[in-house]
């Protein structure tokens, strides 16, 4: 009994250190913040990374993503619902819940999972000291510019990933489901909200937060050799994963109540 109390103490014990840690990551970057353009040349390196070249990724998903939706809803809605609201349905999921969710999570084990190798690698072979002896503060240097980079770059992805989505979306309905653009766009139209998109770019910002926050905190804590960094990786993808999820069910009870 005691061993079981001591493990479980020692879990909350890592889990609030493990808090903490983030929390004064978090307040050293905003710290660094206003040295952000002095540091703009990293931060447009760190969107070409995280933004540009996860394009290819990022669209093979939405592709597949808005193809599943019109096919399953169009499963759903044979002999309950006309099909004229297909297009209405399978858009708001797309804008508010898959577009958004499915985009962070790839997002996570590409752009977390790298940042926590590759930081957790400066970190072990001590590069990252380097830095400090140097005077040149790594939070400012190599933190700062990922987490600005992933604020800024996971909405215009989402964005990209909702307009890809739809036009899936469209195409199997119109070459499977045998229902016409017009009737397709017009049902999306029907249904359509300003609220739904902003509400999922919320989402995608706080999502980049929590992806480079984790990845670079994972990384930046790394210890243990190559060793390490497989878990500062592993454990970036897991954390942001479900962190993700969490936060998508806070901000959906505070922007939609019933």
């Amino acid at each position: 009994m005691q061993r079981v109390v001591r493990r479980v103490g020692r879990r909350w014990v890592a889990f609030f250190q493990y808090v903490g840690g983030l929390v004064l990551l978090t307040g050293q970057i905003v710290r660094a913040l206003p040295r952000a353009w002095a540091s703009r040349r990293l931060v447009l390196a760190q969107m070409f990374t995280v933004g540009v070249q996860s394009l290819p990724l990022v669209v093979l998903v939405s592709v597949f993503t808005g193809a599943v939706s019109t096919w399953q809803a169009a499963y759903q809605f044979q002999g309950y619902l006309p099909m004229r609201y297909l297009g209405g349905a399978v858009g708001k999921a797309i804008l508010l819940e898959l577009g958004p969710v499915l985009t962070a999570l790839v997002m996570a084990g590409r752009v977390g999972a790298a940042m926590a190798a590759e930081l957790g690698t400066m970190r072990v072979t001590e590069q990252v000291d380097a830095l400090e002896v140097m005077g040149i503060d790594p939070v400012r240097y190599l933190v700062m510019p990922r987490v600005v980079s992933g604020v800024i770059m996971m909405p215009v992805l989402v964005l990209f990933a909702n307009f890809v989505a739809i036009l899936g979306a469209l195409a199997v309905a119109i070459f499977f489901v045998n229902i016409s653009s017009d009737l397709f766009l017009n049902g999306f139209k029907l249904l359509f909200r300003t609220n739904d998109l902003w509400a999922g770019l919320v989402k995608a910002l706080t999502f980049g937060l929590i992806i480079a926050l984790v990845g670079c905190y994972q990384g930046f804590t790394t210890r243990g050799g190559a060793e390490g960094v497989g878990r500062a990786t592993t454990g970036a993808v897991v954390v942001a994963s479900v962190l993700i999820l969490i936060s998508n069910y806070l901000i959906a009870t505070v922007l939609f109540r019933i």
